[in-house]
Formats: C-alpha cells, structure tokens, sequence
C-alpha cells in the first residue's frame, strides 16, 4: 500500500490537481464535483473531510472541503501547497455582512484579509502581516462576476478565531473599520499562500446579516452558492 504524504489527505500524489476548490463542507464538496465536473474520481476521504478531482470545460481541476476555522484550514492548505504541489486555491465559502450594503446572497471578493488571530506568530515578523489575495486572480473573479451579472463586493474581512464571543461590542468595532464581513479561514490561507509562494483567493456568499435578521438555511449554505462557484470554476 503506498504511503500518502500527510495523515490528514488519502490521495497519492499527482491525485490532486494545480488548482483546488475549497468550501469549508465537505458536503459542498461533493455537490460541486458531482454537480459541475466531469468524472469526478474522489481521492481522499480522510476525517470525511473529502476531496475530488476531475475536469471543467476539458481542465483538471479539484474539490476538496477545508473545514471550519483557521487551524482546520492551515492543515489543509498547508498540506495542498507543501506536499501535492498545489499552485492555487479558491476559498469558496459562506459569511455573514457587517455592513448595510452587503446583502444576502452578495458575493464577496476578499482582496484582504483581518483577523483576530496569532497565526503569523510563527513566521517571527517584525511587525503586523497584512494577508492578501492574488492580484490575478481577484481581477479575474471581480470580471467573471461582472459578466455574469451578480453582485460582487470587493474589500477587507475578518477572518476570526471565536464564533461566539463574549465581547458583544466586537462587531460594531470591525464594522466602523470599514470590514465587509466576517467569516472564519481567510487569513490562514492568504499567509500559508504567501509562505509558500503560491496563489490563493476567498470568495464568500452572504450567508446572514450580522446585524439584521435574514438568514440562510443549513441547506441552503450547502447546495445555493452556484453564482459564486461557477465564477470560481472560471478561474
């Protein structure tokens, strides 16, 4: 039996492809290689944290879930871009608006990313990272997203470590900085990307309105982001 190379992915190296899908379910996972590729083959299924590849519009392209937060999404991508020779990665994943002009149902396009977090403890920096996107890319989706007629809004989230946080105040702070929404896993992999020297992108689908009442249905979140992942798969 051949040895895979991390713990935490089954596939063989070269089961992957250079460019990887990432919703934080796995279960979109499986949806978006079942729904919008051709011979999906799974390749990992480690944790049931699964993974696809297969072709789009005749290229190879994977799916793979990323899970919730930044430690989940720092050992996957890591793993992706260390060990399967992975060139890029597309966060495709759900947020909530901090802000009025955000709806549900927008398409968020993160050219940066805040974030709560001490995860760039470990590169020993002499000052604060700012986390990015790939110029390239963001351009490409902000057009992609234009062409297909949806609302995309291109700015800061937050990635942040806490769900549910005792400072009832914390939102009202990152919103009065201008912060579009808040999700979970950006940070991570736009500093992963950056270490590796490698490409990486967020796009989040409004998922419910951190200071209103409307929301999405768990459902909803899993099978109702088809703008949002066919601008990804255009990439």
């Amino acid at each position: 039996m051949e040895i895979t190379p991390t713990p935490h992915n089954g596939a063989k190296k070269g089961e992957i492809a250079k460019t990887v899908l990432m919703p934080g379910d796995p279960l979109r996972a499986k949806y978006i290689a079942e729904t919008y590729l051709e011979n999906p083959v799974q390749v990992t299924s480690v944790r049931n944290m699964l993974g696809f590849t297969g072709t789009y519009k005749g290229k190879e392209i994977s799916v793979m879930g990323g899970g919730m937060g930044m430690p989940s999404m720092g050992i996957y991508s890591y793993e992706l871009y260390n060990f399967y020779d992975v060139d890029q990665i597309i966060r495709i994943g759900s947020a909530g608006s901090l802000q009025d002009k955000v709806e549900l149902m927008d398409v968020v396009i993160a050219m940066g990313a805040c974030t709560d977090s001490n995860y760039a403890y470990q590169y020993g920096l002499p000052g604060t990272f700012a986390p990015i996107a790939d110029y390239e890319l963001l351009a490409r989706a902000a057009e992609a997203a234009g062409k297909q007629g949806t609302k995309a809004v291109v700015g800061n989230v937050l990635s942040s470590d806490i769900f549910y946080n005792a400072d009832s105040g914390v939102n009202d702070k990152w919103r009065n900085m201008g912060v579009l929404a808040v999700e979970m896993e950006t940070a991570a992999l736009y500093m992963n990307a950056a270490a590796a020297g490698k490409k990486a992108l967020c796009m989040l689908t409004i998922s419910d309105l951190v200071f209103g009442e409307e929301k999405l249905s768990a459902e909803k979140r899993q099978l109702g982001f088809g703008k949002m992942i066919e601008i990804a798969l255009e990439l």
